[in-house]
């Protein structure tokens, strides 16, 4: 099991880690298999989108703000409310084929961890399977 280990600098932020997992990816000289990478975090997710134009994050996160505002009617009060939802809504988990010692993603395809609860130090894990 490889970490990698990120700093969150906002409250909500988008933070693409497919450089790091990709050279963890490749230092691990597995040909073919499976990549799994975990979140352990109930206020933080995952997920592969558009990594070529920003504004595609920044509609992602404006969007889920107006689906589930910070501030609403939440029986949770520690103010975090919509960082849980957020989080479910994206999931906290990613399974990526590996060919050829790489990943395989689109041509516009990026990781993301999804901070909704920042800033704060946060760990994913990586867990390679061999085919």
């Amino acid at each position: 099991m490889k970490i990698i280990e990120i700093k969150t600098k906002k409250r909500i932020e988008f933070i693409e880690i497919t450089e790091s997992v990709g050279k963890i990816v490749k230092e691990s000289k597995i040909r073919e298999g499976i990549c799994v990478i975990f979140c352990p975090h109930t206020t933080a997710g995952l997920t592969i989108n558009e990594n070529a134009d920003p504004s595609v994050r920044k509609d992602i996160i404006s969007h889920l703000e107006k689906i589930v505002p910070p501030r609403g009617n939440y029986s949770h009060l520690e103010g975090n409310a919509d960082s849980h939802i957020k989080s479910s809504f994206l999931g906290s988990s990613l399974n990526l084929i590996i060919h050829q010692e790489k990943l395989v993603l689109g041509t516009w395809q990026g990781i993301y961890f999804c901070e909704f609860d920042g800033p704060r130090q946060r760990k994913v894990y990586l867990k390679l399977i061999s085919a």
